[in-house]
């Protein structure tokens, strides 16, 4: 009874007003979180948060302008309950502002349950192993930076590179091997009205709207309400995980406006700034965003995040890009120079990494020869890479041929293995582009793979020390032979 008589009051104490934030002084029995209700002075409600509570003194974050707001006249009406999002599996196929209210002309969505958006990680001591290979389409994540169930793995962008497009590609062709329930849930932070539009014309077009629950919060819409979106997608998708059984997998771009909406709240609450002026509490912040990703142990749900972020002037080192770094388990990075060359997606393999991959792939998973596989690609790789660095000195004619054949190899795993297009490519056709790619050197340069599994490929042909003198020849080169399906292919 004495809660219900709270929440009817109404103060007129408005200190002042800073950006998007109100400070109100005389406030009784208020709490950090609080749900907040400012009715102007000609009649119009807007809805806020109680961000800090110091004494009497509230400051509520306005999910909306305060311009023209009269300090003398508005006033404060506190909710006593925190802010909340109206869960459904309903939710599946619809297209919902940051806040979780329809925008897609659907009608009104009947909740099954209502759930606190703040959320909370997982308890470390409840959290189970990643241990579940997700296939994303992507043959540079899918082959050699594996994405886990239950893991966290960013995707560094810049300025023009098609960050967005890749997430596009990951939300179309994203399934999990196991034919388990696979749901997705896309949350978008400070896009443009094209950006939104494009996503959403993608999604519909290649059907995989029904199994998206799309969150868009758009640059034109209140900055503060980038700080709820992410919360709100992680709700539904702890809801979709938890207590549907489903595997959901969460992408949030931009993770760069979120953390400028940060900068900007914390620059009008006159925090003392830290790194580039953004708040010395970044990390914890995000932290609790990323750390709700994972599985529970006795759920048969799980949580995958794959947050995107824009790293100013391309600095990986930049705060927001370290940060995020710390925290999630591994990074895909995108390359401007294979983006100028007309590769899609311009994955630049050598910094990536997916700290998890070993736990979701080999035998029952994949395939049993995934890792060494993956380990020698790489290898040859950064050989024709570091080569590529050496031509641009000397000259190509001072290499010698088996040099040649790395630098071929760089050319080629660039144009036939990264580079995909539109292409949705499963599990078996990365590997077997793969091994195709080994063929253009001697079998007697693979040193990361075991022979039984070079034998499956070239049988017969494992070099001999006489050989091994004739192989740099560019004609001497293996040929990868077709091998039989049953050999090759996973349990799975």
């Amino acid at each position: 009874m004495e809660q219900d008589k709270f929440v009817t009051v109404d103060y007129r104490t408005i200190h002042d007003v800073a950006g998007p934030l109100v400070f109100v002084r005389n406030v009784k029995g208020v709490s950090y979180g609080e749900m907040v209700e400012v009715i102007s002075s000609d009649g119009t409600n807007k809805h806020g948060q109680v961000i800090e509570v110091d004494r009497d003194l509230a400051v509520v974050q306005v999910f909306g302008t305060t311009h023209g707001l009269d300090v003398k006249e508005s006033r404060v009406r506190f909710q006593g309950d925190v802010i909340k999002l109206g869960v459904s599996t309903a939710m599946l196929g619809r297209v919902l502002n940051g806040l979780g209210e329809p925008i897609d002309g659907g009608g009104s969505i009947f909740p099954e349950k209502e759930l606190d958006v703040t959320g909370a990680p997982i308890n470390p001591f409840m959290r189970d192993n990643p241990n579940d290979f997700i296939q994303t389409g992507i043959s540079a994540i899918d082959g050699l930076n594996t994405l886990v169930r239950g893991q966290k793995l960013p995707i560094f962008s810049g300025a023009g590179l098609p960050g967005n497009e890749l997430a596009a590609a990951i939300v179309r062709n994203a399934k999990v091997i196991t034919g388990e329930d696979f749901a997705i849930v896309f949350g978008a932070m400070g896009i443009t009205r094209r950006e939104a539009s494009f996503f959403q014309q993608s999604f519909a077009e290649t059907g995989a709207l029904d199994r998206v629950v799309l969150f868009l919060n758009l640059a034109e819409d209140p900055t503060v309400e980038r700080i709820i979106t992410p919360r709100c997608a992680l709700t539904m998708a702890e809801f979709l995980a938890f207590e549907h059984d489903m595997q959901v997998l969460v992408i949030l771009t931009d993770m760069t406006n979120y953390c400028e909406a940060l900068r900007e709240i914390s620059a009008a609450r006159e925090e003392v700034p830290g790194r580039r002026g953004y708040p010395g509490y970044m990390y914890t912040d995000l932290a609790s965003i990323y750390e709700r990703a994972g599985r529970i142990k006795g759920k048969k749900g799980s949580i995958t995040q794959v947050p995107i972020l824009t790293m100013p002037d391309d600095d990986i080192t930049h705060p927001i890009a370290d940060l995020t770094g710390y925290i999630t388990e591994g990074q895909i990075v995108l390359s401007r120079a294979l983006h100028r060359k007309g590769i899609f997606p311009p994955i630049d393999v050598l910094p990536c990494l997916s700290r998890l991959m070993n736990a979701g792939i080999g035998e029952g998973k994949t395939r049993e020869d995934h890792r060494g596989l993956a380990d020698q690609l790489y290898a040859y790789y950064a050989q024709g890479v570091d080569l590529r660095r050496l031509v641009a000195i000397i000259g190509e004619e001072a290499l010698s041929e088996m040099d040649r054949l790395y630098l071929r190899f760089a050319d080629e795993f660039e144009e036939n293995f990264l580079n995909q297009g539109d292409q949705n490519r499963d599990i078996e056709e990365t590997f077997e582009i793969g091994w195709n790619l080994l063929a253009l050197l001697p079998s007697s340069e693979i040193k990361r793979i075991k022979t039984e599994y070079i034998q499956r490929y070239f049988p017969g042909e494992i070099v001999s020390e006489e050989v091994k003198e004739e192989t740099p020849k560019a004609e001497g080169v293996l040929q990868a032979r077709p091998v039989e399906e049953e050999s090759v292919k996973s349990k799975t």
